[in-house]
């Protein structure tokens, strides 16, 4: 972090219960308002003078000692700054992002606690954080509860993942509604996205989870407020540490544009810089996922199971592809290690240290390697944890890249400590992580890089036992909610779409809802720096739209959204290099958009599209190819089906 000189706009009021400080953005579009009454600390936020957040009151119960009223500031610090880095795995290489920073000290009037608000202002977002810096005669911190409240200007309308509970996998679907038709006690996911009338776009989440409660929103009396994850059997505690600690820092987005708030990169400024030292092993990519298609294999192989031969026939298939690895799943819902659970939860003797009969996972790694693939495995997180060392030792030693860790579904402290310490633990072994069942990024992928990817969201695996199986409208919800985040999951690669009306649910070779060509555009459209390529080789190899998937990156160095609409559509061009991909997905109204290419450099380009076919609604899977040398000047027309979309490779020519 650098720091730079700046000019902080500073007012104060010397009045015996009142104090007031205003920070504002580098731009000076968000303006930060603190005061400080007898009846509790306040901010208000204002967006190009607009009002977005009124009185928002903050509060916490520390060892059963309400921090509230009664408090009074100490000399505040202001400073400016800049967060630049660069990132190994994201949806742009290189950030240059300036801050203004105050650090508000609060203490109570017997000067028991103190605590400081630290508060940095971005060109798209305020984001704040807690420092509980002491409690005298305690050494322990016991955080009962941490209110901050969000009182809209107005009355929002809310797209939120509500949850039962907070043991969760994080997976639904998003209601939409306005903020006074939410009910009280409702327990909102994060990120939620907010849309006040003024044309502001207002989304809130959290960065640097770190030894703390994971955050949700709930409604109390009319008020959005935060609510912490409580520690397992002892619902009134939340957070236990020592002095000083910190917690994760409140992030509260905004722009009247929604693109803004896709292309930020507010969440990973806000984590602490690189901590791997040597990150030429971190090689994102993509990978099968036999699991999803059911494990299918052609008539010719034999003994098909969890063995080698099953593994070599999709490292094969990898190897003539280009796809960087292969993930050992499981065969006839059996987990490639040992394990006398059911349903792959760990039984009593459980041991990922020992692959089931018939299966040398060294064997399968020296052949992966011998064909330029890199291997990866699944693992219930229950299984893997108290052999933790031993298991990422003896993953190293047989060879492997990565793995997915599942099933976490919490995200109290402990759970919260138990990842962190997975993924440390893993780049000490060179392994890559993929969490599932397990809640929303926070940014750690600027620390350590070796988090590809998280689920966190309902997604295409549901196609295997759901009905009526995911449809498009959920898919177009992602990028303005859980994808604000970070990386995004998905199940990425069913090439077997039909329409709505004759869609089953198949476990094996499942079907899908939406055109191939938005299956194609998907890859460019969400985060993730691990992409799935979840169906069978003979689903891909000779198919139209594999040459996309086989070609298209899964990090970045430029992001820009070219065209949105909140539930309707999304265009995001991201740049490689010196080509540029572009993804289009639309709901279940087809639509017509002109996209200006004016995000393309100087220079010509061969554009290769994949459009949705004039057939598509009734042949979903039907796709048109179109090649053309096209430049910045130019427009391209985009014809979306129902449920359809567009993707697009734009290779920089040298002439």
């Amino acid at each position: 972090m650098k720091t730079i000189l700046s000019i902080l706009v500073v007012v104060f009021f010397p009045f015996i219960c009142v104090a007031q400080y205003q920070i504002a953005s580098p731009n000076g579009n968000i303006l930060f308002n603190f005061k400080l009454t007898d009846q509790s600390p306040t901010y208000s936020l204002y967006f190009k003078g607009q009002s977005v957040l009124n009185k928002s009151e903050i509060s916490f119960t520390l060892n059963d000692f309400v921090f509230k009223s009664k408090l009074h500031v100490l000399k505040p610090t202001f400073r400016g700054g800049n967060e630049e880095y660069d990132l190994i795995v994201g949806k742009t290489s290189h950030v240059n992002d300036p801050f203004k920073e105050v650090i508000i000290p609060l203490e109570d009037e017997s000067k028991k606690i103190r605590i400081n608000w630290i508060v940095h202002a971005f060109n798209d977002g305020i984001a704040f954080r807690y420092e509980f810096v002491s409690f005298k005669g305690e050494e322990a911190l016991n955080l009962m509860e941490e209110v901050t409240s969000f009182k809209f200007a107005g009355n929002p309308l809310a797209h939120a993942l509500i949850l039962p509970n907070y043991t969760t996998s994080h997976e639904g679907f998003y209601t939409n509604t306005t903020v006074d038709q939410i009910k009280e006690g409702s327990l909102m996911d994060l990120p939620t996205l907010f849309e006040l009338k003024e044309s502001i776009f207002v989304a809130i989440t959290e960065a640097a989870l770190v030894d703390y409660a994971g955050m949700y929103l709930t409604k109390n009396k009319g008020v959005i407020e935060t609510a912490l994850s409580p520690l397992p059997n002892k619902q009134l505690l939340k957070v236990k540490a020592g002095f000083p600690h910190k917690s994760p820092w409140r992030i509260i987005m905004m722009s009247d544009r929604i693109g803004d708030l896709i292309e930020s990169n507010i969440v990973t400024n806000l984590n602490e810089p690189l901590a791997i030292k040597d990150v030429s092993w971190i090689k994102p990519g993509k990978t099968t996922w036999p699991w999803w298609n059911g494990n299918v294999l052609p008539d010719t192989i034999n003994a098909p199971g969890n063995n080698f031969i099953t593994q070599q026939y999709y490292i094969d298939f990898c190897a003539r592809n280009g796809i960087e690895y292969h993930s050992v799943v499981e065969y006839g819902l059996h987990q490639w290690y040992v394990d006398d659970g059911i349903s792959f939860m760990p039984g009593p003797h459980s041991n990922v240290l020992k692959t089931v009969p018939g299966l040398n996972m060294k064997e399968v790694c020296d052949y992966a390697k011998s064909k330029g693939v890199g291997t990866r495995v699944w693992v219930h997180w229950w299984a893997l944890y108290p052999k933790l060392d031993s298991a990422f030792a003896q993953f190293e030693k047989w060879g492997l890249s990565g793995l997915m860790i599942d099933f976490m579904d919490r995200d109290d402290q402990e759970m919260v400590n138990i990842q962190n310490e997975m993924l440390r633990k893993a780049a000490t072994y060179h392994l890559h992580v993929q969490f599932h069942g397990a809640y929303k990024p926070t940014g750690l992928h600027r620390t350590y890089p070796n988090e590809f990817t998280r689920e966190g969201t309902l997604n295409y695996e549901i196609n295997k036992w759901d009905a009526k199986g995911l449809p498009p409208e959920h898919d177009i919800m992602i990028p303005f909610t859980r994808m604000l985040a970070g990386s995004t999951d998905y199940h990425l690669g069913g090439f077997r779409a039909v329409p709505r009306d004759k869609f089953v649910r198949q476990y094996t070779r499942p079907l899908m809802l939406g055109t191939r060509c938005h299956m194609l555009a998907l890859y460019v459209v969400l985060e993730s720096y691990l992409g799935l390529v979840s169906d069978y080789p003979l689903a891909y190899e000779g198919e139209p739209g594999f040459d996309f998937i086989k070609s298209v990156p899964t990090v970045w160095d430029e992001t820009k959204v070219v065209d949105s609409k909140v539930g309707e559509y999304v265009i995001i061009a991201r740049r490689k290099g010196s080509d540029w991909y572009l993804g289009a997905i639309t709901n279940q109204s087809a639509r017509t958009i002109n996209v200006s290419l004016g995000f393309l450099k100087e220079g010509n380009f061969e554009a290769h599209s994949y459009l949705d076919a004039s057939d598509s609604e009734a042949n979903p899977n039907h796709i048109q190819e179109v090649t053309k040398i096209m430049t910045s000047a130019e427009n391209i027309q985009l014809l979306l089906s129902s449920g359809g979309g567009m993707a697009a490779r734009f290779k920089k020519l040298n002439k």
